[in-house]
Parts: structure tokens; sequence; C-alpha cells
């Protein structure tokens, strides 16, 4: 984890609402919607969705970043897409720019969502991205340079890598639908005709695992890494997947976990990014929230911000669950802990 910490010091532009944090009196927004009891198991009564900063563009990918040495303890960086930026957040300093550009290097204009979007430390503590523009899962190393990972299947570029789940083994599992690409499904520059769920070998080697998601997005691993849960951000079939993992670290055939057209408490839409706690809770963002589903895709209880949420992400000890919605970084504590731990 102390790969990441010989460079923070490159970028200081402060923006967004929140640009010095003295303080721990963040503003509150939303609630959390408790559709059963169990709910209180995770999630205080008394817990409180808190705004640590603001302004961004689209807010996506939060990923935990241990430091050890430093007195504010460790740090979350997010992607804002648009923006072509990955921004960090620290207890007591507030957010900067950390890396700019992040997901696309050209020179040209590309689209609305040219930067990085999921984001993953590896077991060295170095960040692992989903770029957009540059179409390809790339590495921060240790001496501050990008390395390309994969950015190609088949001799045929990936659309725009999403959301990524990274195995104790150290593959690499990662959705590829259109939403990066500046016309989407119609765009002249799209190789492949399909939205796939990859897989990235240690060896380098990259292999399709599924093509049948319409639009494959959040991406995450239970607690015992013998499913691979798959979300759909297609609103006509808003059906989250769960993939076995098979002896050979490939996928099997995938079951419905939960659809979202199937329950009567929330409204019908698709998902994005999730994660999943210690006991096989997943957590993912879906309509009008970040949706508590238990280990057999019971919906438990919905946090909701009152804006869209893209992703998650664990922090701190674990216990602490931040969410990207929209132009914002909030966090919400919880009582239970996140995966890997």
């Amino acid at each position: 984890m102390k790969t990441l910490t010989a460079f923070l010091s490159v970028l200081i532009l402060l923006v967004g609402t929140c640009t010095a944090q003295n303080t721990t009196n963040f503003p509150n927004i939303g609630k959390v919607d408790r559709f059963e009891s169990s709910l209180d198991n995770l999630i205080p009564k008394d817990a409180k969705i808190e705004v640590l900063c603001g302004g961004f563009e689209w807010a996506e990918g939060p990923v935990w970043v241990p430091e050890v040495g430093n007195q504010f303890g460790g740090f979350v960086l997010f992607s804002d897409i648009p923006n072509n930026a990955v921004m960090k957040w620290q207890e007591g300093i507030g957010a900067t720019v950390f890396m700019q550009p992040a997901g696309y290097t050209g020179v040209a204009d590309y689209g609305k969502e040219p930067g990085s979007n999921g984001l993953a430390l590896d077991s060295s503590g170095q960040l692992v991205l989903c770029e957009h523009g540059d179409r390809r899962i790339s590495v921060l190393t240790k001496d501050g340079g990008k390395r390309t990972l994969a950015d190609r299947w088949n001799g045929q570029r990936f659309n725009s890598p999403n959301d990524l789940a990274i195995h104790s083994n150290g593959d690499i599992f990662f959705t590829d639908p259109i939403y990066g690409l500046p016309h989407r499904a119609d765009d002249p520059l799209r190789e492949t005709d399909f939205c796939g769920i990859y897989r990235l070998q240690n060896d380098g080697t990259v292999t399709v695992q599924y093509k049948d998601v319409s639009r494959p997005n959040g991406i995450a691993f239970s607690p015992d890494e013998k499913i691979l849960y798959v979300a759909n951000s297609d609103g006509n079939d808003p059906v989250w997947r769960a993939f076995p993992v098979q002896d050979d670290g490939s996928l099997g055939s995938p079951t419905p976990f939960f659809d979202s057209s199937k329950e009567d408490r929330i409204p019908s839409g698709g998902g994005d990014g999730m994660k999943v706690d210690v006991h096989g809770n997943v957590f993912a963002t879906g309509p009008g929230g970040v949706l508590v589903l238990s280990p057999q895709g019971k919906l438990l209880g919905r946090i909701s911000t009152g804006e869209r949420i893209a992703n998650v992400g664990w922090g701190n000890n674990g216990s602490v669950l931040y969410l990207t919605s929209d132009m914002y970084l909030c966090r919400i504590q919880t009582t239970t802990r996140g995966t890997r731990f």
C-alpha cells in the first residue's frame, strides 16, 4: 500500500465545495430506507450520510488507500470521469487533484466521458484503473509511471472498460460496456460488437468470460471468491447476476441474483457499481440509491442521498462505506466490514 505515497505531492489544485476540512461536522443528506429489520445489524439506526466534498461532474469508482505514518490516516481516490481526473480526498485536508489526465491522453476531443472509471488496488498497493478514453486497463506503478495491462482482446480494442474486481490470485475481471465511447453503441471507433465480461490473468492473457449481458457494469466477488456478481445497467434487463468461479478461475453460467423489476419497494432500474461485506451482503448502486442485498438476494434496505449514486467503496478500518453520488463524495458508518480489510 506504500507504493502510492511517493508521488502524492505532485498536484495541489483544490476543487469542489470543500477546500479545507479541519472539521468533522460535515453536512448530512438523504436517508436510509429500512425494508427489513435485519438491516439494523448492518447500518446503525442513527447513521447519517455525510457529504465530504462536491462540485464534480460525475464522481465514480471510490477506493480507499491506507497510508502508513500519516497523521490523518489514509485517503480516498475516485474518478471524475468528464473532467478526466482522479481526485483524492483526505480527512482534515479536503479534495485535491491526484492525477490528470486519468483516462484519456490524446489531443483531440473525446466525448463527454473520457476519464477513468472504476479503480482498485492490486496486492502490491498499486492503483489499477479502468480507462474510458484510452480504452484500457492500466496500472500506476510504484515510481509514478503508468503501464498498460490490457487494451484489446483477439486483436480488437475494448469499448471502454468500466469497473473491475481483482481476485486474490491477481486475476483482474472487468466489464466493458460502451458508455465511454463518444457515440456509444454507434461509435465508428468501436471494434467489438458486444459488451463483454473479461478476465485478465497475470501473464497478460485476456479471455472473454461472458457476452450476453447487454450493459455489464459493476462487478464484485463474494468473500470466498466463489461467486462473481455483475450488475447490468440496462433498464430493460435490470438483473444482477451471480457467476460461479470455477476451479480453473474461469466463470460458469450465471444465475439471477436480484431483479429490481420484481421488487415493488423500489423503482425498476439497472445497476452500477457494488461492493460486498464480509458476511456476503451486497451493497449495490441501483434505483434510488445503494441497495443492500442479503447473500440470498433479498432486499434489506437502501441508502439514498437524493442524488444518483454511481459506486461505493469500503474504507478506514473497513466499516465506512464511501459513496460517489453524482457531484458528491459521501460516506456512511456501518456496523459491518468490507471484504479484504
